[in-house]
């Protein structure tokens, strides 16, 4: 049973973005003022990645953790006895199909796809830099292991 009005309710779905929210905000101004470069919501990749850092392509995904279906094992329950639960069960559980085929397109066109929660930006942005600054290394690697390999 839903604990807002259906006004209150409507007026806070209004409110949800789907690009440059709060957690993308953050974690854009991060990687900014450590010197990466990217580009934002990249229509050219599937999933248009929240980051896209293109030159050692790593593609950066925030996801809500509502939206995206956290704990899904543990809030789907919890939903079946909610306002519309056909309704939020098919949207979540498209959301994380949808999620996990994007990742495999991304993969198989050699990039390397990062997740976080928006709670995990929150608590420990720079755990999550540190995770991206991996990633580009790793591949920044790889991409000079090949080159050697080419001459």
């Amino acid at each position: 049973m839903d604990v807002l009005t259906p006004e209150q309710r409507r007026k806070n779905m209004q409110r949800i973005r789907s690009k440059d929210t709060s957690i993308e905000l953050m974690l854009r101004k991060a990687l900014w003022h450590r010197g990466y470069r990217y580009r934002k919501n990249y229509k050219k990749l599937p999933g248009k990645p929240d980051i896209a850092i293109t030159k050692q392509k790593v593609a950066v995904f925030c996801d809500s953790e509502f939206f995206h279906g956290k704990d899904w094992e543990v809030k789907k329950p919890k939903l079946e006895k909610s306002n519309n639960p056909d309704f939020w069960i098919g949207k979540i559980e498209r959301n994380m199909q949808r999620d996990l085929e994007n990742d495999q397109k991304l993969q198989f066109l050699g990039w390397t796809v990062i997740h976080f929660w928006g709670k995990e930006i929150k608590k420990d942005l720079d755990g999550c830099i540190r995770v991206i600054e991996e990633a580009i290394f790793e591949n920044m690697i790889a991409e000079n292991e090949a080159d050697t390999h080419d001459e």
